[in-house]
């Protein structure tokens, strides 16, 4: 097995969370790291053994191309409106491509932009010997390799629920531990489910359902939220999910409860609006007032020493379906370490433990050679040898899946 040298492209929370362990990685000879901030790239090579660092500008695919020369991989961390450029460049240079998402930049529509994914780009890598895989943080990304692995346990699957509660929550005003720019744009928008063979639109904020699982304190009110994850298994429901008809995702916790009101009175809008003789978007004034991402020992360290309103949560699958004749649901736990042993064990938060490293294990998987697929796939779309693969990997890092099948 040849060592591998991979472009990170982006070195926020996650981007950085990933070269760590890339780092550490023996399949690994060399990390690029790449970001637009020159500073934050210096921070983090200065910490690495096998990393260089250098600036690009992710609006220009040259840039990319530049930066991306003879490696084997690009590991794409960067916001949505650059992925195309990182894709093209990816097919430039022919290396594999790995994502943490699923861009909303190639069509306006955004099942639309999955679609030419697939369709468009597929046959594109395909053609070029080389695999790309989009959707590989942890929602999507670790939760969907879970739920392929909740299909071993049925013979036909009928409803998929992908249900995740943040409830890692700080004293001070933290409402999202990604990139809140992600997060404010998925909060902005009516969500997807697969109802009936189809993908629908459904209220954002809406169709609760509550759960208290037995590691619960109290009762806990999931909502419709917008995510990959209903649009990617309405495209492989065949092949990959048993038939399933029915696939939501379920969301709650501190972000959640902070956007929701902003949402009602109309502050997530895009469309700009005159106030005071000032022409402004509100979605561009809130997220102003949002703190990045906490992504440095040092700040994270802070935020565990201010005091903690709670450190839990939850990422879930349900699977509804039949086995041997009978109803079954196949309830799949994921179990992965909080924020205070997040940084105990890494010095990172939860976020960049569950994202970020869960990102890692699918860069694992192209550095061990388990990609024998070529074109473009989502994360749901693994092999179950391959699952059985990344869960290997991920009990090395104390994220493991506890399942149980129920007779309904």
């Amino acid at each position: 097995m040849a060592l591998k040298k991979i472009l990170v492209l982006g070195v926020g929370a996650q981007g950085s969370a990933a070269a760590r362990r890339l780092d550490v990685d023996p399949g690994v000879a060399e990390i690029v790291c790449a970001d637009y901030d020159k500073k934050a790239v210096d921070n983090l090579v200065n910490d690495l053994t096998k990393a260089r660092g250098t600036q690009v500008d992710a609006h220009s695919k040259d840039s990319i191309v530049a930066a991306a020369q003879g490696v084997d991989l690009i590991l794409n961390a960067l916001p949505l409106e650059c992925t195309k450029n990182v894709l093209d460049a990816a097919l430039e240079v022919k290396a594999n491509y790995q994502d943490y998402a699923a861009t909303t930049a190639l069509h306006e529509d955004w099942v639309e932009s999955i679609r030419i994914q697939y369709n468009e780009y597929g046959p594109k890598f395909e053609a070029i010997g080389r695999t790309a895989i989009v959707g590989t943080g942890s929602a999507p990304g670790l939760i969907c390799a879970a739920t392929r692995d909740a299909m071993r346990y049925l013979d036909t699957c009928d409803t998929i629920y992908n249900i995740v509660w943040e409830g890692v929550e700080a004293k001070r005003f933290q409402p999202y531990w990604w990139s809140p720019v992600t997060a404010l744009h998925d909060m902005s928008e009516e969500a997807y489910a697969f109802v009936d063979g189809k993908l629908v639109r459904t209220p954002a904020f809406e169709l609760p359902i509550k759960r208290q699982y037995d590691y619960m304190d109290e009762e806990i009110t999931f909502v419709e939220h917008c995510h990959d994850e209903p649009i990617h298994y309405s495209f492989n429901a065949e092949k990959f999910f048993k038939g399933a008809k029915n696939a939501y995702f379920k969301y709650a916790g501190a972000g959640v409860d902070f956007a929701k009101p902003l949402y009602r009175a109309g502050l997530l809008s895009h469309k700009t609006e005159t106030i005071k003789g000032v022409e402004i978007a509100p979605f561009d004034v809130v997220l102003a007032h949002v703190p990045p991402a906490p992504k440095f020992k040092e700040e994270i360290k802070e935020i565990i020493d201010e005091g903690l309103v709670s450190d839990s949560g939850c990422m879930v699958i349900e699977a509804y379906g039949k086995k041997d004749g009978k109803d079954v649901l196949v309830e799949t736990h994921v179990n992965a370490p909080g924020l205070v042993e997040s940084y105990e064990k890494s010095g990172i938060t939860a976020e960049m433990y569950l994202t970020g490293q869960g990102g890692y294990l699918f860069t694992k998987l192209f550095v061990n050679d388990k990609f024998d697929q070529t074109g473009l796939i989502s994360s749901d779309m693994l092999t179950f040898e391959q699952v059985d693969a990344y869960f290997e990997y991920a009990a090395e890092l104390d994220i493991t899946l506890d399942t149980k099948v129920k007779e309904l």
